[in-house]
This record gives structure tokens, sequence and C-alpha cells, in this order.
């Protein structure tokens, strides 16, 4: 279980642009972590244009956002470009890094029973130590809780 205070995972994961990204690269600044179940679907549409519409503010304050889910590279590509995502979007198509994170939960819907990403979001501090954890995230107070946890 991720905690607050306590080193973030150090992960590798294949970007929109197909470069490969590693968190520990992006020590030194402030990283906003979030992760969704997939791309251009309501929630997830709402929390990254809720995202994209404070990204000014975010980088302001020095932070880098970046959005992980089980959708493949060619899936952020359209979906970055469909709604101008300003962000880099992470493949976690064997979602080994949901599992690290523990974002790869059970979930229930209409009475089934199946494993899903979890919408949660970790904002992490400039020294690596994860500084909040916010789980079941709302997509459309997303932006404002990221927000005010750079604050803190």
């Amino acid at each position: 279980m991720i905690e607050e205070g306590r080193p973030a995972p150090d992960f590798t994961l294949t970007s929109d642009t197909g470069e490969q990204v590693t968190l520990s690269q992006f020590r030194g600044s402030q990283v906003v972590l979030y992760f969704y179940p997939k791309d251009d679907t309501p929630g997830c549409t709402t929390q990254a244009c809720g995202l994209r519409d404070v990204s000014s503010e975010l980088q302001r304050r020095g932070a880098v956002v970046l959005g992980v889910s089980p959708d493949s590279p060619g899936r952020h590509v359209k979906f970055k470009e469909k709604y101008g995502l300003p962000f880099t979007l992470l493949s976690d198509e064997e979602h080994v890094v949901a599992e690290l994170y523990g974002t790869w939960v059970e979930k229930r819907n209409y009475g089934k029973t199946y494993l899903g990403m979890e919408r949660s979001t970790f904002v992490i501090g400039a020294d690596g130590n994860v500084v909040r954890v916010m789980r079941k995230v709302k997509p459309d107070e997303h932006a404002d809780d990221v927000l005010a946890a750079l604050e803190a």
C-alpha cells in the first residue's frame, strides 16, 4: 500500500509519444500521477479536461502531470489530440504499475465482479516522496483536489 511520506515506487512505462518514461526522471519537480480507467469515456474525459483547464496553474506550481491507464499508446494519442491534453499519458496495458500502486482492484458493476482501474491520484513531492494519496477520485472535483494538495 502506498503511504504518504514514503518514497513513491519507481517505474517505467511507454508514453503517448512511444518513449519510455521513468518516474524518477522527474525528481526535482512535483508530480501529479493519476490513474484512470479508459480514454475517451465520460468520467475519464471530465477528469482529464479538468486537469487540462488548470494546466497553467499546475505548471506555475512546478507540477508535472502523468496520466496512467491500461489503454495503448495509440489510443492515448487520439485522446490527447481530441481534447487538447497538454500532459503525458502512459500506457500500463499489463497493469503492472496499477498493481504496484494498488489501483488495480476488484470492482462491481451490474452484479458482475471484475478487475479494473480505481480512479486514484498520487501527488509526489520533488524529493520523490508521496505527499498525498487520493483514492476513488470524483472526476468533476479532481482538478480542485489536486490544486489543494499542491498547496499543502
